[in-house]
């Protein structure tokens, strides 16, 4: 029986190796572009950088060093210049295919970083399987800008699993959806009208500011941002303001929020404040043909009706006054229960009477007497 030659011997001590086998290897040399790892083969295996990962951006020299051991796939036994092929993240994706069926059969939560943004949607990366995260399941409301989730870790739960068409669907959009659901539970287990709560401006519109309170959103309408007049509200609050705000009603789902705090209610000690006879100063506010407003303070004004303007006769408010002149004028009728208030002007002007002897008899049929606080009345309830 002939000897074996060494290299006889050194060939058959070698294992064989086929295409789409699984071998262990150890590192022996790493490039930018390409591993270079022993497999126990009489050639050695190189595992190019696309062949390690779908991650362009990965740098080889900082995920493997001579010595390592890693698992890889044998892709072509010879490459033609006698070099065996092989792949890790090909090897990554028939696990991860695992990885990701075992997530969609239990509902499992996944977390990952947004590798890509496209114009539909969001693509991530599980254990080398690529993931598509259409626009509409990205959250539960519409995000007209979803750059701003490049690089961002989120998370999300896989809707849809098709290994053979490799679709992979993830959906953001239900765990954003659940998560509001518990945090409004909370919330309205443990909030009641007539709490202060803290909440933080997420909308404005013209006729008010949506508030989120932390698991739902309350309206704070315009006729409630202040005991004052506000002319809009985008010139009062921003997005991303903190406000304390008095929880005024819940009706089901629905808040209705208020700033208008009673201890700070200009109506409080308005009867003193604002008593018939009283001298007051406040500004032109607002004019009709019938009077002109008066603010004394912010929340509370005051009717100076065109007749009590002047002395002298006034065809319309704006003949003698501009919105912002400021007048002083005096209490000549005031109402708590409907919160109005009439001046006059004229009040302070009209001298003391001077006592008259009685005129005959006669002479009093030709006395016409004028109730002036129900002319008043009567004009406002024909405006109204």
């Amino acid at each position: 029986m002939s000897e074996l030659t060494f290299e006889q011997m050194l060939e058959e001590s070698l294992k064989t190796i086929h295409a789409g086998e699984v071998v262990e290897g150890t590192v022996i040399d790493v490039k930018p572009d390409e591993i270079i790892l022993n497999i126990g083969y009489k050639s050695d295996g190189i595992l190019t950088k696309n062949e390690y990962t779908n991650d362009s951006s990965v740098d080889l020299l900082t995920v493997a060093k001579p010595g390592d051991t890693m698992e890889v796939k044998v892709l072509k036994v010879n490459d033609g210049e006698g070099q065996v092929l092989l792949t890790y993240k090909r090897l990554a994706a028939d696990r991860g295919n695992k990885r990701i069926e075992e997530a969609y059969n239990n509902h499992e939560v996944l977390k990952a970083t947004v590798a890509q943004v496209l114009d539909g949607g969001l693509s991530v990366i599980v254990d080398e399987v690529r993931i598509f995260i259409p626009a509409s399941l990205v959250s539960d409301t519409y995000e007209k800008d979803l750059s701003k989730f490049a690089g961002q870790e989120i998370e999300f739960v896989i809707s849809e699993y098709n290994p053979k068409r490799r679709r992979y669907i993830g959906d953001r959009r239900q765990l954003i959806a659940a998560q509001k659901e518990e945090l409004q539970k909370e919330l309205f287990a443990k909030i009641k009208e007539g709490d202060v709560v803290e909440g933080t401006v997420k909308n404005v519109t013209d006729f008010g500011a949506f508030i989120d309170l932390g698991g739902a959103d309350g309206l704070l309408h315009i006729s409630e941002m202040s005991w004052g007049r506000v002319e809009h509200p985008k010139k009062v609050f921003k997005v991303g303001d903190k406000l304390n705000v008095l929880i005024k009603e819940i009706n089901g789902n629905k808040i209705a929020l208020s700033l208008k705090f009673d201890d700070a209610n200009p109506w409080k000690d308005a009867a003193t404040k604002y008593a018939v006879g009283n001298e007051v100063t406040g500004k032109v506010a607002r004019m009709t043909d019938f009077g002109a407003f008066v603010e004394l303070e912010p929340g509370v004004d005051a009717l100076l009706h065109v007749s009590q303007i002047s002395k002298e006769h006034v065809e319309k408010p704006s003949d003698v006054l501009t919105i912002g002149q400021e007048v002083t004028a005096k209490v000549v009728d005031f109402n708590e229960a409907d919160k109005k208030i009439s001046l006059s002007i004229k009040a302070l002007l009209a001298p003391e009477p001077v006592e008259e002897e009685k005129a005959p008899a006669e002479d009093d049929a030709d006395v016409v007497s004028v109730d002036i606080d129900a002319v008043i009345a009567a004009e406002e309830a024909t405006e109204e």
